[in-house]
């Protein structure tokens, strides 16, 4: 995530914004005529979707990620950069905000470093467990720690009750990737950037002896972890990191289960050229820093793409374009009938927002359903499904609302 990158001049005046926008409609309708044999629409003619601020009461410093529980509480909980995570009632009167945790005085906060990550736990109801990631103080590290909430007051967490697990020392401040997440299957997945600066100096992303630039998936109820056995590189005897899932990422920012179809959805933020949607599977090699996007790494052409797993979906790096994406989720909700099963995200500098259909094959329709003008960090789901997304600078959490257009 390019979370305080160079950004280009006048990037938020109205006639920038009016060239590049009618800029997208044309690269957009191109992608579709160039990949899609269908026409590239999720929505049907009639019905346009804005962004509304979703609690109106409510505005966080920085929020990096939206979290249900899964425990029925009918709560939300939003991690702030900065080192905190504040609980309140998913209700468009919610009042006030709570302080669930506050571990600020640990976490480096600034540009792409901070408080990440947050996943509870899937028997959170009973044991109260739940986990985060973020970027310690004192050094270049990731750290996945443990906590518990406080039996007697479930919005808070007990004191006393932080287990580490697993620490990643990074040797540049940026792409320290962020999201955690449990499968399907009860392991815990965490996406880890290359390690930063340009290039990825250290081939990171194709070195399978560390841990950097790979999608992880680990056992948690085993401490401080266990290996799941079928992971890919279990009993190896060429020291490649058991905790490997996938590999040959640059900064997995974002990603999300659509459970019906147990696919891993996967944005990977680019770096000059191209940002990409992946459809990570165990054990595939997802071509950084051999590769961006489809493309080969300057010279871009005459790479060895042999077992390299190209995106699903990408887009390029002109201006009128984008330059990071913010992975999403596919909408399972009932408020937007139009986007059921559409896999919904969007660029953070630019704020566009897109619905992308996939059969099981390719990429039949990829559909801008709002300029927001937004720096979109994150997206999340409720307990219902209904999708949310959170806006770094205004500190507000948005919802997609549809409206009828009288015809």
């Amino acid at each position: 995530m390019k979370l305080f990158e160079a950004r280009w001049p006048g990037w938020a005046s109205p006639t920038w914004r009016a060239s590049r926008t009618l800029a997208v409609s044309a690269v957009l309708v191109a992608h579709a005529l160039a990949a899609c044999s269908s026409d590239d629409t999720v929505n049907p003619t009639g019905v346009r979707f804005d962004a509304a601020v979703a609690f109106s009461n409510l505005t966080f410093r920085r929020p990096l990620d939206l979290q249900d529980p899964g425990d029925g509480s009918n709560r939300l909980f939003v991690v702030e950069q900065r080192g905190t995570i504040l609980v309140f009632e998913n209700s468009d009167s919610a009042g006030t905000a709570s302080v669930f945790l506050d571990i600020s005085s640990i976490v480096t906060f600034g540009r792409e470093q901070g408080l990440l990550g947050l996943a509870f736990h899937p028997q959170f109801a009973s044991n109260g467990y739940y986990f985060v990631y973020y970027s310690t103080t004192g050094q270049l590290r990731t750290r996945l720690s443990r906590f518990q909430a406080d039996a007697g007051n479930p919005d808070t967490t007990a004191a006393g009750s932080q287990v580490d697990v697993l620490d990643i020392d990074q040797p540049f401040a940026n792409h320290n990737g962020g999201q955690i997440s449990f499968g399907p299957d009860g392991f815990l997945y965490i996406a880890v950037g290359d390690g930063g600066s340009g290039n990825d100096p250290q081939n990171n992303g194709q070195t399978r002896t560390t841990l950097l630039g790979k999608i992880l998936r680990i056992d948690v109820d085993t401490l401080p972890y266990g290996i799941p056995a079928d992971n890919p590189f279990v009993g190896n005897n060429q020291g490649y990191r058991e905790e490997i899932f996938a590999w040959g990422l640059r900064n997995p920012w974002r990603f999300s289960f659509d459970p019906p179809t147990q696919r891993l959805w996967v944005g990977d933020v680019g770096q000059n050229a191209r940002e990409e949607i992946d459809l990570v599977e165990k054990g595939k090699n997802y071509g950084w820093n051999i590769m961006e996007g489809s493309i080969c790494l300057p010279p871009t052409s005459g790479c060895d793409m042999t077992g390299l797993v190209p995106p699903v979906w990408e887009y390029s790096h002109p201006v009128m374009e984008g330059r990071s994406v913010t992975g999403g989720f596919v909408y399972r909700g009932s408020a937007l009938p139009e986007l059921v099963g559409a896999y919904v995200y969007a660029d953070f500098q630019t704020g566009e927002i897109w619905a992308l259909r996939y059969d099981g094959a390719r990429v039949t329709a990829n559909t801008l359903l709002q300029d927001t003008d937004r720096l979109i960090s994150s997206f999340g789901i409720d307990a219902a499904g209904e999708l949310y997304f959170c806006a770094l600078v205004d500190g507000r959490i948005y919802e997609l609302v549809r409206t009828v257009l009288n015809n």
